[in-house]
Parts: structure tokens; C-alpha cells; sequence
């Protein structure tokens, strides 16, 4: 046989570099904390640095595949001038108090971060052209209920029809309606929706055309966001925000925009807390039996009984829709 020696041992070329890797990272203390006021195409745009100024960052490999939305807490390190062309990079993502969620639809696993740390969900309706969807309403509630936090409905167009039906509908869950029309001299009810978002975080979600873009530019007037319109045939709204971006407010605060949106998912929610999240019927459902499902009364639910009002049935209709589809998304 014939006999080797060192020189039959092929030695491959390292190729990412000879440099032994290590598993000790920077520990970045001179990073500072701001936080995401908008997400661009793997850019981000964070303010309050401290210095006043806004800077653009992309996401550092460290970070892997932890994503980052508006509202994220972060650090920050490299040129944090903020100057035309500066660019630094985001190392840490702080922990979330909380995060507003959605799915596409409930049979869609996928969560989606709408926007995190925010204190206010602000459910904008038109109470006319288009007229309320008190179903999406009701789903923006449990996703903010379940996310921990405050919600707000703000009916625009209260010239073209009373707000006061709705605001009923809501009252006894502690929900204020806060009423808006468009003025010659402006918007009346702006300012007292900027008192309730006045030192908060507060998330616009709606419908397309239903004036979220019209407030933001009214609460923020250079904002500069743009504005569309209804269809007439369709009754839908042209989509004009085509991502979430927070801009601060001038008496202090922070208000979230985020494109329309025409389904909020909610196949991240337990079940459970689709009649939890609302406070009467809640109560009502302690008088049903054990392992109670709500489909009617004739399995035994006892929330039948409650709704004895149109408003009441309107809302318990909405939730046995919610617990309907969320079965048959399960059972697929």
C-alpha cells in the first residue's frame, strides 16, 4: 500500500476570514435610547435621542429576526447627528409593555404589529359615508382590551348625522365617542380630542376614507399627510396612508397613523375574551351554565336574555360572529 504524508491533506480555505469568530458581543454602552416613530423599507426613523433631532437607522445583525415597529423602544449607536445622509444602527430592542395586534382574518396565524407601547387605541368611524361598522368596532375593542389598552371611538362627519346612537352603544362599556365635523374655521371637537390625547400615545385605526389623515393634519398641521375620498358605488375609501408613522403632538403626546384598514383579525385573541373584553356582557354571561359556548338560547346561554334592546342584540350578534368564525378557522 501506499503510504501519505502531510502533503496529500487538502486544507480548504476558511472563507469568511482566518479570524477566529467569538461569541463576545459589544456591549454598546454608549448606545442611546430613542424609539421608532416610522418603518421604511428596512430604514427607521427614531426620535427622542435626547437632542431633539431624528435620525435614520437600519437594524443591526444582532438584533436577528426581532422585528421592529413604530413605537419600539431602542438604542441606538453610529452618527446620531441626524444631518442629511447620516445612518445609525439600531442594537437593542427594548421590552414591550404592551402591542397592539391584528391577523389578516382569524384563520391567519400570522400576528401582525400594528404598533407597540401605545396607552390608546383610537377607533375612527364616519357616522356617515360610509355609516359606522359597529362589527369592526367591536373587534377593535377586544384587540385593544386584550392588548391592555384604553380605547376611544372618534366619529367624524357629525354634520351628516347624530352621534349619539353610537355613544349609547358605548357608554355603558365606558368607552367615550368623542364627536368631530368639519368647520369653515376648522374642526369642531378638536380640541377635545386633543385634550384625550393630550401626554399619551394614542393609535389612529379605521377604514379607508373615514378622515384619520384629516385629524392628523389638523392636530399636527405639518403633518402634511395626504387625504382621499369615498367610491360613491363602493361605499370604500382610497387607501392614503401607506404606513404607520407617529408624529408628536404640540401640547405634548404622541399620535400614531396607520393605513386604512378594511378586516382586523383577531386569531390571536383567546376566545374567552371575546365576551370578557366587554364589561356588561360579561356580567350577563355569569348566569349562563358551565362551559357555556354563547351560540343561543337553546344551548343555554343566557346572554339572550340580556339583549333586549336592539343595541344589546347588535353587539351579542357581533360576538357570536366573532366565536363563529373563530370555530370555523379552527376547524379547517
Amino acid at each position: 500500500m501506499r503510504e501519505y504524508d502531510e502533503s496529500d491533506a487538502k486544507v480548504r480555505p476558511n472563507p469568511r476570514g482566518n479570524r477566529p469568530r467569538s461569541k463576545q458581543r459589544p456591549s454598546h454602552d454608549e448606545a442611546v435610547e430613542g424609539f421608532v416613530t416610522a418603518v421604511d423599507r428596512g430604514r427607521f426613523q427614531v426620535a427622542g435621542l435626547g437632542s431633539g433631532t431624528t435620525v435614520t437607522a437600519v437594524k443591526a445583525r444582532e438584533l436577528g429576526r426581532r422585528g421592529i415597529v413604530v413605537g419600539d423602544r431602542v438604542s441606538v449607536v453610529g452618527d446620531t447627528s441626524g444631518d442629511d445622509g447620516a445612518l445609525a444602527r439600531i442594537v437593542r430592542r427594548g421590552e414591550r409593555e404592551r402591542a397592539l395586534r391584528r391577523s389578516a382574518d382569524d384563520a391567519d396565524d400570522t400576528e401582525r404589529v400594528v404598533v407597540a407601547n401605545a396607552d390608546t387605541l383610537a377607533i375612527v368611524a364616519a357616522l356617515a359615508n360610509p355609516e359606522p361598522n359597529r362589527r369592526f368596532i367591536d373587534r377593535c375593542l377586544v384587540a385593544a382590551f386584550d392588548a391592555g389598552l384604553d380605547a376611544m371611538i372618534v366619529a367624524t362627519k357629525a354634520d351628516l348625522a347624530s352621534p349619539e346612537a353610537l355613544a349609547a352603544n358605548y357608554r355603558p362599556l365606558g368607552v367615550p365617542v368623542v364627536p368631530t365635523r368639519v368647520a369653515p374655521a376648522g374642526i369642531d371637537g378638536l380640541d377635545a380630542l386633543r385634550d384625550a390625547c393630550r401626554d399619551r400615545t394614542t393609535v389612529l385605526v379605521g377604514s379607508s376614507g373615514v378622515g384619520k389623515s384629516t385629524l392628523v393634519n389638523a392636530l399636527v398641521p405639518d403633518a402634511l399627510r395626504a387625504t382621499g375620498h369615498v367610491n360613491a358605488v363602493t361605499g370604500r375609501g382610497r387607501h392614503t396612508s401607506t404606513s404607520a408613522i407617529a408624529f408628536e403632538l404640540p401640547g405634548g403626546g404622541w399620535i400614531v397613523d396607520t393605513p386604512g384598514i378594511r378586516s382586523f383579525g383577531l386569531a390571536h385573541v383567546n376566545p374567552d375574551h371575546f365576551v370578557h373584553a366587554f364589561a356588561d356582557v360579561a356580567d350577563a354571561a355569569d348566569e349562563c351554565p358551565r362551559g357555556c359556548t354563547h351560540e343561543s338560547a337553546e344551548a343555554g346561554c343566557a346572554l339572550d336574555a340580556w339583549a333586549v334592546t336592539p343595541d344589546r342584540a347588535e353587539r351579542l350578534d357581533s360576538i357570536r360572529r366573532l366565536i363563529a368564525s373563530r370555530s370555523a378557522a379552527e376547524s379547517q
